[in-house]
């Protein structure tokens, strides 16, 4: 054992996994050097604790505070745990942290929250200043009754402190003030911070606890959370810039003073877009224009000009695009209009700039933001006031500010310009939105990378490691990656050569007779339960219908119903068949160990809907990294692959499991990189997961199967006839 194993405190099981030892090792001593760490850890492998572990070891060393977070909810449920595992062995102060919306105890927004907050504060210092007031009149009341005479001349003006205060406190009582947090201000909450930190508490938990007692857990998590050792948070905690400032002050942490591990770090990525893209609806600019034309404000004529401008640009430039048939085909999904050129500005800028007649756009738009910034302080002093029931939202600086950024920033590299429509489900009508859609998620996540101590970020899909580095912006980062150390003799990998699944083969019949019939012998192969994936939901419920009468019952996940009861009922199940695509919730962070199943399929090679935005994030990559085919493997070729092998990691989740995992198309097998060329995928898996490949035709899969299982005495009673 290393001279660093002291980390081993914090380790709360009896013994690691031998990998889990050596990688515990290695983060340590880069996170002791300040250190970035890529770790590519395969599923069930301990990888939560092998970061977890060393990183709170230097934490505690160099007076830092660990931030652990993911996307994935499970992984949520699995942090906690882990984290109270190690209390138990080392006592940490550890704490759970989700957004305002989901622990507000009176269900309202941010801005609401605020000015809650504000007038609270001031109500219960008005009743502190009028308690020392009443308490300084009563002595001086004495003082001029014992014959001091100034004494009462000073009373006298502290009555009228007092009777202005009283005012002060009946305008307060009467505007907008939170019960909830009035008690946090002044309750004794010395037991809630204890029951607190006594353990590993979960939002949940937090909310009903406070809940109980009348008190914002909000409000008294963000107060409670300064100096703790370990948090567990949602991605939008580090991503999103403007919370991440206000997360690390609530901390009392600079960011030179968080180690940040970041979980499932293969959906940093797409999250890291999501956090960076900038949207402004039609409805925005309606209530935008109805908001200033209510406004006596002279600056108001020269903002809806502006505004009123781009509106119609943005509707004109949907409806154009429109051809026959296509708006009545418009649905409750947001549907994008291709508008980018690539010689010229795009179209919605260029029919706005046709449409704007006045003195200046630049002068409008200060205009509109300067009157937008007086109305929002309008909304705030009136709902603070309790004039408002609720806090209301500027339209017109929302309008304002995203109309300055879609002109400075929308021909910038690495955004990309849409507009989209949907449908509204009530009223039945269309309507749009423009979009600034963030191609480089590196202008989010480098900053982040710079800023913080070190960074861990782990996944069981991290390589090629020199990819996820030039797509986060991460700098000369330790990397590390430890496959199945589980033994391999108890798990077939096999690359099924059934015919190549391109779109335009789906729908042949003898293609389909094919995959239908190698899934058939997979299923009735299969002691217990099988997994399999598909390219999209559409795929899976046609192969589901065609699996009708196999023998095993089927169970089909479909788009839009919740995943949990039908995933409870196929693991109580012991010869089930579940059929879901690879781009669902299933695919990754959900564990199906043991006898839950046995065997997953994945059945085609799952590339995403290739559209207008996947086609600009290649083109931006390829323009960030040089290179012609780079786009196209960055954005496209790497994450579909990741996304297989994600899918493949659902089972063999212990040394002690058994099972197969199958992949159902020829582009998967090393004979297709003969006669396939770059449609081949095989050269994409990392080198350790090739060499596990076994290439075998679909008629010879199920007797491969059954010699493997029953080598296994997997069977109960006499295996299936092949």
């Amino acid at each position: 054992m290393s001279e660093a194993a002291g980390y081993m405190r914090f380790f709360p099981y009896d013994q690691p996994y031998e990998n889990q030892r050596e990688a515990m090792d290695r983060i340590h001593n880069a996170l002791s050097r300040g250190q970035d760490v890529l770790f590519e850890g395969a599923c069930g492998t301990g990888k939560t604790l092998s970061a977890l572990v060393p990183a709170l070891e230097v934490a505690r060393e160099q007076d830092k505070t660990v931030v652990i977070t993911t996307n994935v909810h499970q992984q949520m449920r699995q942090f906690v745990a882990e984290a109270r595992a190690i209390t138990r062995r080392e006592p940490i102060r550890a704490v759970v942290f989700k957004g305002k919306s989901s622990m507000c105890h009176v269900d309202v927004g941010y801005e609401e929250c605020q000015a809650l907050r504000d007038n609270t504060r001031a109500l219960v210092d008005a009743e502190r200043d009028r308690r020392q007031l009443e308490r300084r009149q009563r002595e001086l009341l004495a003082e001029s009754r014992d014959g001091d005479g100034s004494a009462a001349d000073a009373r006298s003006a502290v009555m009228d402190e007092l009777d202005d205060l009283e005012e002060r406190i009946e305008e307060l009582e009467e505007a907008n003030v939170c019960t909830h947090y009035r008690n946090n201000l002044t309750g004794d909450t010395d037991d809630f911070f204890g029951w607190l930190f006594d353990d590993v508490r979960t939002p949940e938990e937090i909310y009903e606890h406070a809940d109980e007692r009348e008190f914002c857990g909000y409000e008294l998590l963000k107060e409670g959370i300064e100096g703790v050792d370990l948090v567990v948070c949602n991605y939008h905690h580090l991503l999103d810039s403007t919370i991440r400032e206000q997360f690390f002050r609530w901390l009392g942490r600079d960011p030179e003073d968080v180690i940040a591990v970041f979980d499932e770090a293969h959906n940093v990525e797409d999250a890291a877009r999501e956090h960076a893209t900038r949207t402004c609806s039609e409805r925005t600019f309606e209530s935008a224009l109805d908001e200033l034309a209510e406004s006596d404000d002279p600056r108001a004529e020269d903002a809806a000009n502006v505004l009123s401008a781009f509106h119609r640009a943005l509707v004109e430039t949907y409806e154009e695009s429109f051809g026959f048939g296509e708006r009545e085909r418009v649905d409750e999904n947001w549907t994008d209009v291709p508008i980018a050129n690539e010689d010229r500005r795009d179209d919605l800028t260029l029919e706005f700039l046709q449409r704007y007649s006045g003195h200046g756009i630049e002068d409008d738009l200060e205009a509109a933001t300067e009157l937008g910034r007086k109305l929002d302080e309008r909304y705030e002093e009136a709902y603070r006031e309790g004039e408002t029931a609720t806090r209301t939202e500027c339209q017109t600086l929302q309008a304002a500010t995203f109309v300055g950024a879609w002109l400075d920033d929308g021909a910038k590299e690495g955004l990309y310009p849409v507009v989209s429509v949907t449908r509204d489900a009530g009223t039945d009508e269309v309507y749009g939105r423009a979009e600034l859609y963030t191609c480089l998620p590196r202008r989010v996540t480098g900053r982040l990378f710079e800023e913080v101590y070190a960074a861990v970020l782990m996944s069981a899909t991290l390589q090629p490691f020199e990819v996820t580095e030039d797509v986060l912006g991460l700098e000369k980062p330790v990397t590390m990656a430890y496959g199945l150390g589980f033994p391999e003799e108890r798990r077939r990998t096999y690359a099924v050569e059934t015919p190549p699944l391109f779109a335009s083969a789906r729908d042949d019949p003898e293609v389909q007779n094919v995959v239908a019939e190698t899934i058939r012998d997979a299923v009735r192969m299969t002691p217990g339960n099988t997994l399999a994936f598909f390219p999209n939901y559409g795929e899976a419920s046609r192969y589901a219908d065609r699996l009708d009468g196999c023998g095993s019952t089927v169970y089909l996940d479909e788009p839009g119903t919740p995943v949990e009861d039908l995933r409870r009922e196929f693991v109580a199940d012991d010869d089930g068949v579940l059929l879901t695509s690879l781009w669902g919730t299933l695919a990754e962070g959900v564990s199906f160990d043991a006898d839950d199943a046995h065997t997953v399929l994945v059945v085609g090679v799952p590339y995403p809907h290739l559209d207008d935005r996947a086609e600009a994030v290649q083109e931006a990559y390829d323009a960030a990294f040089d290179g012609t085919d780079t786009g196209w493997r960055y954005a496209v070729e790497i994450p579909t692959v990741r996304k297989t092998r994600q899918a493949l990691g659902r089972v063999i989740r212990s040394p002690e499991d058994v099972g197969v995992r199958a992949l159902l198309d020829r582009r998967y097998s090393r004979a297709a990189k003969a006669d396939l060329g770059k449609y081949s995928v095989n050269g994409t898996f990392p080198h350790e997961e090739r060499e596990e490949l076994i290439d075998v035709d679909p008629e010879k899969l199920k007797f491969a199967m059954l010699n493997f299982y029953a080598d296994h005495d997997a069977y109960d009673g006499e295996p299936p006839a092949p």
